[in-house]
């Protein structure tokens, strides 16, 4: 069990899927959490599962492609818990289209969330590490990023989150003197609320068991898979690793069966 006790978080998207996952097993490590997302409703519905008492646990509402809301984010750690220590840049959005159908309206919102959206996340949460002397960020890339999937056309998403595996690299160059540590876990198909933002509840049952075979370890992700990996990324377990791009796909990336 990797233990966070007197450290402050910051996890995008947090109220539900990966982000509320890695929330809910920081606050059981010890962190405080300060957890972000769209929808207010959802938010407080998140933070009341993870800590009933709320003493450990703040929302902020706001959209990540508008850096105003990052630095919103941290101000409220710093208000409610002193610092942040943990950044945990998760929000993205994820929607299949092909690359001939895409409009530039479409192809803004992919690159303003997932790749505008951590860039500004992460540099108002490196200035607030550095008064604290360091820190550790964890990003949410994509296996997509890595490797285009036949099925799941999405060209605006992977190029967004291809920067996002860059970034991972570059920060970690400079912000290593500072004594910031930043990684990326980039998963596969993980079952997350997720593809209910682009299907049905009876169209998501019927497609997301078609992928389990896709990948080589026979399963499609949990949110608990990413969240373990994030934790130990985030953790001191993890002190002497930076710049990397874990991943954390049940095989696909190895090869096909």
């Amino acid at each position: 069990m990797h233990d966070f006790t007197s450290k402050v978080a910051i996890v995008t998207g947090g109220s539900s899927g990966i982000g509320k996952e890695v929330a809910k097993q920081l606050f059981a490590a010890g962190a405080s959490v300060v957890i972000g997302g769209r929808d207010e409703a959802k938010l407080e519905a998140a933070a009341a599962a993870i800590d009933p008492s709320r003493v450990r646990v703040r929302t902020v509402a706001g959209d990540i492609a508008d850096p105003l809301t990052a630095q919103t984010l941290v101000d409220e750690a710093t208000r409610a818990f002193g610092g942040v220590d943990v950044l945990v840049n998760n929000a993205g959005v994820f929607r299949p289209k092909p690359f001939l159908q895409v409009e530039p309206g479409e192809y803004d919102w992919f690159l303003d969330t997932i790749l505008k959206g951590k860039f500004f996340m992460a540099q108002a949460a490196a200035r607030a590490m550095i008064r604290r002397g360091g820190g550790a960020i964890v990003q949410i890339g994509s296996l997509w990023a890595i490797q285009a999937i036949g099925a799941t056309p999405s060209a605006a998403y992977s190029a967004a989150n291809a920067g996002v595996h860059a970034l991972t690299r570059n920060l970690a160059i400079e912000l290593a003197s500072e004594k910031i540590r930043i990684n990326t876990v980039a998963p596969a198909v993980v079952e997350t609320p997720v593809y209910n933002s682009f299907m049905s509840d009876d169209e998501v049952a019927a497609t997301l068991p078609g992928f389990n075979a896709f990948h080589p370890l026979g399963r499609n992700g949990q949110p608990r898979d990413v969240a373990e990996a994030v934790l130990f990324l985030a953790s001191d377990a993890a002190s002497w690793i930076t710049g990397t791009v874990l991943p954390v796909d049940g095989g696909v990336t190895a090869g096909r069966p």
